[in-house]
């Protein structure tokens, strides 16, 4: 094996260990006054019990931190539709509910309004934004979406987005061929190869989404290079309507060697070829991704 693929593969097993416990922190210091309800507040108690105080969750797969778990959070909660536009998102309630700082509960309100999800106005407060306004190709929303109610519909969306922007990368890669990007193509291959025949699907997955990534990045269109966050995001949020990448198995992993091998050789038609190949895998994407036209 190669130091890459050790490196990797310890890295991926250890990369989830989550956040040490919270520390002090500045909370809202308001005293709750018995039988008042707070008009217009969220039933924060409708939300998943398992998810209720951020300071004591896992950090993700992104390893943030308070400010980055309140926001996984609360944008879980919008998209489920948990969280709708008939009721205000009002700070002091959500800062209580979670028990978190003032600065906290305002920086992730105001990442959540970069995303489309929120806006804030004076006198209305902040409400959460119709489906149309999200940025719905923000790797955060699309895993959202993905475990919530949207599921099949965000899954069958980024399946005929893969299908659209993956094969043109490979062929376009092909006239963009340097040597390091190819061997480090080809590591990804490798460490692939080792996960699946250990078992491993963590670091399997892992270098399956940098070689999709690193395929775009040098596709030379700097338009494709800014869609590789959301090829990424479909990897890790892959199921339903399944493709190549979503199961490790032998036939998979010789698509990515072909891959390689066609951009090694300059053959941009060979490299499109592999990579439809290689997302229509399993018959069952035939019912989500069309099949592909003779040019």
């Amino acid at each position: 094996m190669s130091t890459l693929a050790h490196t990797m593969m310890t890295a991926a097993r250890s990369a989830d260990s989550g956040l040490a416990g919270p520390g002090g922190l500045d909370r809202y210091s308001y005293a709750e006054t018995p039988g008042v309800e707070r008009v217009g507040a969220p039933t924060w108690e409708s939300a998943d019990p398992e998810l209720g105080r951020v300071g004591r969750r896992a950090a993700g797969s992104r390893g943030r931190g308070l400010h980055g778990q309140l926001v996984q959070q609360l944008g879980q909660m919008i998209v489920s539709g948990d969280l709708g536009a008939d009721r205000p998102l009002v700070p002091e309630e959500i800062g209580q509910r979670f028990e978190v700082s003032r600065t906290v509960v305002r920086e992730s309100l105001r990442v959540l309004e970069a995303k489309g999800l929120v806006s804030a106005r004076p006198n209305v407060g902040t409400r959460v934004r119709p489906v149309s306004d999200w940025n719905l190709l923000d790797p955060d929303i699309i895993e959202w979406r993905a475990f919530g109610p949207q599921r099949d519909d965000q899954r069958r969306e980024l399946s005929e987005l893969r299908w659209t922007i993956e094969p043109l990368a490979a062929r376009l890669a092909a006239g963009h061929g340097r040597e390091e990007v190819q061997q480090r193509l080809g590591d990804m291959v490798e460490i692939m190869g080792h996960a699946m025949g250990q078992g491993d699907s963590l670091t399997f997955a892992r270098a399956d989404a940098e070689f999709h990534s690193m395929l775009i990045q040098v596709a030379g269109n700097r338009m494709l290079e800014h869609l590789s966050g959301i090829v990424s995001a479909a990897l890790q949020v892959s199921g339903g309507p399944a493709t190549g990448c979503d199961r490790p198995n032998e036939t998979s992993l010789g698509h990515h060697a072909r891959i390689v091998e066609a951009l090694a050789a300059g053959d941009g038609a060979a490299a499109e070829v592999a990579m439809r190949q290689l997302l229509t895998v399993h018959p069952e994407v035939e019912r989500v991704v069309p099949s592909p036209r003779e040019h």
